[in-house]
């Protein structure tokens, strides 16, 4: 089992990335707004999880071990293949996933491209129990955080140009800091996590 794999950014599709690992290029399915982080040259390292088929072997990466893990919850549910739980995971977050199935609320799934309302209904219903966590633990964002608060933050992220998933993890990792309670102090914070160490918003 190829369980992670680190190395350079070799060459990129709009939902895969070829990763050079010692000389050896492994092509990796991922979700189109992860690939669109990345540049040719980039070191990057992905949690994989490798779907065996009579005709293919296919690799298919996440950025953190959250959204593995959600993957290979999808991939448990009757009618769900690997691109369809990819296709999840491009269209919702791994928080937006756990407020769906623990709230009993199919909708986002039956929005998603490939997912029709029987498949949307049992991801709701197979999942059950098994992602209870709520948005705030799924995240890591604490439960006393405002929830309005951190959305604001990521909707100002996402207007500045860097995608939803990248705002949401710069808003995850400031929310913790003390003292954080308005969205210009929160803001300041996201941006300087997303500083000239991270990629530059698309389109600057």
């Amino acid at each position: 089992m190829i369980s992670s794999l680190r190395g350079h950014v070799l060459h990129l599709d709009p939902d895969a990335v070829v990763v050079d690992v010692g000389g050896v290029g492994f092509a990796v399915a991922v979700t189109g707004s992860l690939a669109a982080q990345f540049h040719v040259g980039d070191e990057i390292v992905l949690h994989t999880n490798l779907v065996v088929r009579e005709d293919a072997l296919s690799l298919y990466g996440f950025e953190t071990r959250d959204e593995l893990s959600v993957f290979l919850h999808l991939l448990s549910v009757s009618g769900v293949g690997p691109k369809s739980a990819l296709g999840v995971l491009s269209a919702l977050t791994v928080a937006q996933i756990h407020d769906a199935v623990s709230t009993e609320d199919d909708a986002p799934f039956r929005r998603v491209s490939g997912i029709g309302p029987k498949t949307a209904k049992l991801i709701v219903v197979q999942l059950a129990g098994k992602l209870a966590a709520s948005s705030a633990s799924a995240s890591g964002t604490p439960r006393n955080a405002s929830a309005g608060l951190t959305s604001q933050v990521v909707a100002a992220l996402v207007a500045l140009g860097w995608p939803e998933r990248v705002a949401a993890e710069a808003v995850s990792a400031v929310a913790p800091d003390a003292g954080v309670d308005t969205v210009p102090a929160m803001l300041k914070l996201a941006l300087a996590y997303l500083g000239p160490a991270r990629r530059e918003p698309s389109g600057v």
